[in-house]
């Protein structure tokens, strides 16, 4: 934290245009640390799910086991994020970043310890999975209003950023599964440790441009108030997140594990995994389109982009051939990801520096909750109704969420906000 503190002292740097060294502009010293640190975490992100299922199955816990532990960071993730906005608002972004990456060293490496050194008990892992949840709870926020003190060219940080991620979540499995085959659960906790403590000190060294900052007076109930009463007020923004409150439980909490479930039955282990990496590499591919392509209405865009959504559950409901199962989730994930880099650019242009991390807190509160509602309430209804019969109403939903999006018009309206000269 000491690192933070003295870096939070370079808040008048110079801006990050002013150490351009010829190539893209969107690369410069702040934001190739950016990146270092968000690609490095993201490929945590992406093993550390495979290795805690593995080994809490290992363990002997069962797959209820791997649920619990999956849902205890989930839980506190919801039910935090909120105060995260509230705190990144009054102690700055940076330094409640860091902090959470500090705590997430700790934890995962505490982890890594218990496996490496015997068979953990449940309660011991779903413990350090509320604690990592809270700390994620901690860090997210801050996400917002960092890429805009650091690029002029908030769009292309973006795409650049989430592209980032979507090739280390596609490889994060693979590299999971190969370290538990041929070393240990334990190993798999240690890179991630490693990688929260190399994202910290990236982050710590960053040198942002200064932003006006709302006045943080009251109480924390006061100023979560605040953010409430700016999130209410953009029709633009609550009106997405309602309709993608509704996807979530209808559309995108159903499709993965019941598109699981109807893959790995017609075409086993090996066909899901095709089909799931056909995904992985369309969301590389929307987020190299989203670098180029800039819509004077993001949103707009980003709403019929998203319509190729529907093509994975209408592509699993109809059990289409594996290839082409696979190349409408390669378009469906190229969609997703060109939305997400609209949306995420919208959020972090529309909206004023001083209460960005409080306006973010709820839409990711938002979209976070919908989705675990969703996802428990698949399985009971998949058994009354048909799990294909649930997928084809996903689609319907899918397709139906789009139109209502473009039906809005603050939201078919909104124009983008040029990059910064």
């Amino acid at each position: 934290m000491e690192c933070a503190e003295a870096a939070e002292v370079s808040e008048t740097a110079p801006k990050p245009e002013d150490e351009r060294s010829g190539g893209p502009a969107v690369w410069t010293r702040d934001f190739r640390l950016f990146f270092t640190a968000r690609s490095v975490s993201t490929l945590g992100t992406g093993m550390v799910p495979v290795a805690m299922s593995l080994g809490v199955i290992q363990a002997g816990y069962g797959a209820t086991g791997a649920g619990l532990t999956m849902a205890a960071s989930i839980v506190p993730l919801a039910l935090f994020i909120l105060f995260g906005g509230v705190f990144a608002d009054r102690f700055t972004p940076r330094r409640m970043m860091v902090g959470a990456d500090a705590v997430r060293v700790l934890t995962q490496t505490v982890t890594a310890t218990l496996f490496l050194t015997g068979t953990p008990t449940l309660w011991h892992l779903m413990v350090i999975s509320a604690v990592n949840g809270t700390a994620a709870a901690m860090f997210q926020p801050g996400l917002a209003s960092l890429i805009p003190q650091i690029a002029t060219d908030v769009q292309r940080a973006v795409a650049t950023q989430r592209t980032s991620e979507s090739f280390m979540l596609l490889l994060g499995p693979s590299v999971a599964g190969f370290l538990v085959a041929y070393a240990d659960v334990g190993v798999v906790f240690l890179i991630d440790a490693a990688g929260f403590a190399v994202s910290a000190a990236c982050l710590a060294l960053l040198r942002l441009r200064g932003v006006p900052r709302a006045a943080q007076e009251g109480s924390i109930w006061v100023n979560l108030k605040v953010g409430w009463r700016e999130f209410r007020s953009r029709t633009w923004m609550w009106g997405v997140i309602v309709i993608w409150a509704v996807m979530g439980i209808a559309v995108f909490g159903p499709v993965f594990p019941l598109g699981a479930v109807i893959i790995n039955d017609a075409y086993q282990a090996t066909g899901y995994g095709f089909v799931t990496s056909a995904f992985g590499a369309g969301t590389i591919l929307g987020g190299l389109v989203a670098m180029r392509v800039r819509p004077q209405r993001p949103l707009a865009a980003g709403a019929l982009a998203m319509f190729f959504f529907a093509l994975e559950p209408l592509s699993i409901t109809l059990v289409l051939p594996l290839p082409l199962m696979a190349a409408l989730h390669l378009v469906a994930g190229a969609g997703s990801a060109f939305w997400g880099v609209m949306w995420m650019t919208s959020v972090q242009t529309q909206v004023a520096p001083g209460v960005l991390n409080r306006v973010h807190a709820y839409e990711v509160a938002g979209s976070v909750i919908a989705v675990p509602i969703g996802q428990s309430l698949a399985g009971p209804v998949a058994s009354l109704a048909g799990a294909r019969e649930v997928l084809a109403v996903s689609s319907i939903v899918s397709v139906m969420g789009c139109v209502l999006l473009l039906s809005v018009p603050a939201i078919r309206r909104l124009r983008r906000v040029a990059a910064t000269p």
